[in-house]
């Protein structure tokens, strides 16, 4: 029996004797299935080729796997005063990872933002002792190797530490969670995005979609609720799920304004298809 993992977004799935016949993850409209199908490989593996980088990523140490393994995100370790939480996960786990991780201070809590960075969360919890995996219960049909371990949290947010506070927003998945870290950049606040608050190439705002891959937008009104809802916390940084895409100062600002310049473009494409609409002679116009 074998915890087969997806080749093309890196989750792992309950133990069997076979590969899974096809990844729900991979099939839902906001992934995709790999382009030479659906391919399978294991823990043991993975290791034999791939190994993890550890090293600051803007003043928090960041885990991702070399070479890029999935959808290439890197995980991130807060070193809080209440202990530390792994945000947002990666599949790979090897010998070399724990004992550096263990040096830092181990992990207390894992809280991951969405169905697609659970990838290998129940080997990460075992191998610190079952730490509780935070998940929001919206998500639970995504979960696809199922543990004692993992803690459906409910709301629209909720503290797991002093100081740390997941909040549900929603858009790219109904359970799509970002953590808020109170002390985080050096006291001023900073907020981890994943994807659900999307960091974008400038490195000076986010964008927000339901599908990356297939570029499908969100409704403006939902963009509006997102940014709404993080409004009330305090956050000089947006650290995203990539290396180095992150926001560095002002990034409450940038997401706000982020947020009014997506809304302003949907309405420009509204403006121009009901522009295009009376342009359009009807069958019986000459």
């Amino acid at each position: 029996m074998k915890n087969w993992i997806c080749e093309t977004c890196g989750t792992q799935f309950d133990a069997a004797a076979a590969p899974p016949a096809h990844c729900p993850i991979c099939e839902d409209e906001r992934q995709y299935v790999g382009w030479n199908g659906q391919r399978w490989t294991t823990l043991e593996d993975l290791r034999r080729d791939h190994n993890n980088r550890i090293e600051d990523d803007a003043g928090v140490i960041g885990i991702g796997t070399v070479p890029g393994f999935a959808i290439s995100q890197r995980a991130l370790l807060l070193q809080t005063a209440a202990g530390n939480v792994l945000w947002d996960c990666i599949t790979l786990l090897d010998d070399a990872t724990r004992a550096e991780v263990a040096r830092l201070g181990g992990i207390d809590a894992i809280a991951i933002s969405h169905p697609h960075f659970y990838s290998g969360m129940v080997e990460w919890s075992h191998a610190f002792g079952g730490v509780p995996i935070y998940l929001h219960e919206a998500d639970r049909e995504w979960v696809m190797r199922r543990d004692g371990s993992i803690v459906h949290w409910s709301g629209e947010s909720r503290e797991i530490l002093p100081g740390v506070t997941l909040l549900r927003l929603g858009g790219h998945f109904p359970g799509g969670t970002v953590l808020h870290w109170a002390d985080g950049a050096d006291g001023a606040g900073a907020l981890f995005v994943g994807d659900i608050i999307a960091v974008v190439q400038d490195r000076r705002s986010v964008s927000f979609m339901y599908s990356f891959p297939n570029l499908i937008p969100l409704p403006a009104a939902e963009v509006q609720r997102i940014a709404a809802a993080v409004e009330p916390y305090a956050f000089e940084r947006v650290y995203g799920g990539w290396w180095g895409l992150n926001v560095l100062q002002a990034a409450k600002a940038a997401v706000r304004r982020s947020a009014e310049r997506y809304q302003r473009a949907i309405e420009r494409g509204s403006a121009a298809r009901a522009d295009d609409a009376a342009m359009t002679p009807t069958k019986w116009q000459s």
